[in-house]
């Protein structure tokens, strides 16, 4: 039986179901060190401890769950995982951000702060998120939302309460996003 004092499973997800529109090609299949983006990016989760790794969005092959509302952004994806899994602590990547290292990544998933979700200064992802009844709320109330802009991550961190923590300059490289062919040239020199 559960008690207050049990730790929350923790569970990774990979953001893997937008449409690339930015890139013109599926970013998740990106070839990166050898294999597909999406497989490097779930390999990075597993590398941090997580037994469990959930990829977000309609990927068969991934075995994807699909997002809570078609094209509602990460928080689509979010509220998807959301639907489908247990109360959990979360961690989050975008399939786009290939130099992201399992130490950094671990160091979001172990610091302790009371509030909802843990993120790093200046970013909005990766994201460490208590999925609770709480944070489930705040799901449904912002998926319900007309208005498009007000779907989003920063305003579900602002609902649960968000922790910023401080990067280092040499850290700051890891959280570079993929959404165009130029960056991803960049990132791949």
């Amino acid at each position: 039986m559960d008690t207050a004092t049990d730790p929350m499973p923790r569970i990774g997800v990979v953001l893997a179901g937008g449409l690339s529109s930015r890139m013109g090609r599926d970013k998740a299949m990106l070839p990166w060190q050898g294999r597909p983006l999406i497989e490097h990016q779930i390999a990075t989760l597993h590398a941090v401890g997580l037994d469990t790794v959930h990829v977000s969005g309609e990927r068969p092959d991934y075995h994807g769950i699909a997002d809570s509302i078609a094209h509602a952004g990460p928080l689509g994806g979010i509220a998807g995982i959301a639907a489908a899994c247990a109360d959990a602590e979360l961690l989050i990547v975008p399939v786009d951000m290939p130099r992201l290292q399992p130490a950094l990544l671990q160091r979001l998933l172990t610091t302790t702060t009371p509030v909802g979700s843990t993120h790093f200064a200046g970013h909005v992802l990766p994201m460490r998120l208590r999925l609770d009844a709480h944070c489930r709320a705040a799901l449904i109330e912002l998926m319900a939302a007309d208005n498009e802009r007000a779907r989003s991550l920063r305003a579900l961190q602002e609902r649960v309460g968000a922790s910023a923590l401080p990067l280092q300059a040499n850290e700051e490289t890891q959280l570079v996003d993929c959404n165009t062919e130029q960056t991803w040239h960049e990132v791949c020199e």
